[in-house]
């Protein structure tokens, strides 16, 4: 293994496909104990199976993270499974419809909020609490190239993300006296479950996103992950309050 995580105790969510599980698969091999939460039993035990089975050190819980007290069980978890929380990803949401704001319903807003801006602050205030009580740690949530720039027909995602943003920053400014680090990645166009169901709704929007994109490519699950994992390791002490993009150059354009 290598060492960037090195013991530390990190939980991640929406881990079971995509970005939340390319990071599980990588934030053990560099030394994690790692604790996966998301909604689905059936991956999540999967996967735990798979990481035991390389010899890491994971634990599951169920949660869906637009339930307060679902986020409060995935941390107690972490802390009653491995004493303490150094750090999490709260990486869960979903990307909605692609349909003009002046066409989008109720009900297709509200999920989105939902999911991608309550899931994050019902996860950060018990993860902060235990964070607390522990000296310190690091938060990296997960946002969007939407949420630093505008994408057309998405705007429910693009203001849940730039919202993450904003949470981001505030909590990064209200706890970095007290030992505690908050970042966000904006990944860029990125092979998930949410893309291929945008692209296969959306034909020719991935070639089109591409091509705006310098590195002219959609980028792989663990290239996030990869960014997330240097945000919670200690090589970046002083960093705190940033969103680092991870987007081929896109927002550049």
């Amino acid at each position: 293994m290598n060492d960037l995580l090195d013991n530390k105790v990190i939980l991640i969510t929406g881990a079971s496909s995509g970005i939340g599980a390319a990071a599980a698969r990588l934030f053990s091999q560099e030394g994690a104990r790692v604790v996966v939460a998301a909604r689905r039993e059936d991956r999540l035990a999967a996967l735990v199976g798979e990481l035991k089975e390389k010899g890491a050190d994971a634990v599951y819980v169920v949660c869906d993270v637009t339930v307060a007290a679902d986020a409060v069980r995935a941390v107690d978890v972490a802390v009653s499974t491995y004493g303490r929380l150094d750090g999490a990803f709260n990486n869960a949401g979903i990307g909605g419809d692609r349909t003009p704001l002046h066409l989008m319903g109720d009900d297709v807003y509200d999920v989105v909020m939902d999911t991608n801006v309550r899931g994050v602050w019902n996860c950060l205030r018990p993860e902060i609490a235990a964070m607390l009580a522990t000296g310190g740690g690091a938060i990296v949530n997960n946002s969007s190239v939407g949420g630093l720039v505008a994408i057309p027909a998405a705007s429910a995602y693009i203001a849940a993300k730039h919202a993450v943003v904003g949470l981001t920053r505030a909590a990064a400014d209200e706890y970095a006296k007290q030992g505690i680090r908050v970042n966000a990645v904006a990944p860029g166009t990125t092979r998930s479950e949410i893309t291929a169901d945008w692209f296969g709704r959306n034909p020719g929007l991935e070639e089109m996103v591409n091509g705006l994109t310098p590195q002219g490519r959609t980028a792989e699950p663990q290239e996030i992950a990869a960014a997330a994992a240097w945000l919670l390791s200690d090589r970046c002490p002083f960093l705190t309050g940033t969103v680092l993009p991870v987007d081929g150059g896109f927002i550049n354009q």
